[in-house]
């Protein structure tokens, strides 16, 4: 019955749209990051903020706990298009949608085991320190 509605949609010259977040209209809450957030990690697990090379690299971000927002690959779908963050990628296989500098790294059970992993991870830090010491401008 869909095909029908939409060869009849399509004869008539009407363009269908899709909603890009459905489960918005579910009742789903959107998520705004706070004023203060200078930092978002997504993972598809999130990480325990209390653990501790997460600590050590966020140390030498020179970012603090209330700085840091950690989110799933669904919620970030949750955010407002314009948002821009500094963003880490912790163990996903693709970049994420999101305005700002993006460093990317395996999970946290493999950076503590793979030396190669952590200096990618340093190296990423320094190529964008400027984003990290210094407050990004970000709507």
């Amino acid at each position: 019955m869909s095909s029908r509605r939409d060869r009849l949609l399509q004869q008539m010259g009407i363009t269908q749209y899709t909603l890009r977040r459905p489960r918005a209209l579910q009742g789903e809450v959107s998520i705004s990051l706070a004023s203060e957030t200078r930092l978002l990690i997504v993972a598809s697990v999130p990480p325990p903020l209390s653990d501790p090379l997460l600590c050590d690299v966020l140390r030498a971000m020179q970012v603090k706990e209330p700085q840091v927002m950690v989110l799933t690959p669904e919620q970030l779908a949750m955010l407002p298009d314009e948002t821009r963050c500094v963003s880490w990628c912790l163990g996903l296989d693709a970049p994420v949608p999101l305005a700002g500098s993006q460093i990317a790294s395996p999970a946290l059970a493999e950076l503590y085991h793979n030396p190669n992993a952590k200096k990618a991870l340093w190296q990423q830090i320094s190529h964008y320190e400027s984003d990290f010491f210094t407050d990004a401008e970000r709507s």
